[in-house]
């Protein structure tokens, strides 16, 4: 069948060219809506007896961070709050800035590990947490039915 030009590969490509001349107009960040999501990045490795996490938070201080462990989540939250501000002579703002960021990330690592088993470092900008393996608790069956002979 026969497509008209319009539709073509080439009528794409150049109707991408001319939007891309209005930059970042229609961007929904430039209406107040942020479209990034930021969250922690981590790395798990492996070792024979446990996992290690290591959580990137630069920008983060020790006393920012907060981690948990609840019905066998371990759950990582930050937050941030900084306020600079410089003043002239006469007591005028020159410059003043805030910023504020929180993030939060989970990871399910057992019902059975406690947040005693846990070790957890915070150095360069990086949160370890080794996690430890364990062996998870079979469950009894809250009925059995028993055979009768």
């Amino acid at each position: 069948m026969y497509t008209p030009s319009i539709y073509t590969k080439d009528f794409a490509n150049d109707f991408s060219d001319l939007m891309r001349g209005f930059g970042d107009f229609f961007a929904p960040s430039r209406f107040g809506f942020d479209t990034s999501v930021k969250g922690i990045s981590t790395d798990v490795r492996e070792f024979d007896d446990h996992y290690q996490f290591d959580l990137e938070l630069p920008g983060y201080k020790k006393e920012d961070i907060k981690a948990t462990v609840k019905e066998g989540y371990l759950t990582v939250s930050a937050k941030h709050d900084e306020e600079t501000s410089e003043k002239d002579e006469d007591g005028k703002y020159i410059r003043r800035e805030r910023v504020y960021g929180q993030c939060q990330r989970s990871f399910y690592v057992g019902k059975e590990v406690t947040g005693d088993m846990l070790k957890a470092s915070f150095e360069n900008g990086v949160l370890k947490i080794d996690v430890p393996k364990v062996e998870p608790k079979k469950e009894l069956p809250v009925e059995e039915t028993i055979t009768i002979e």
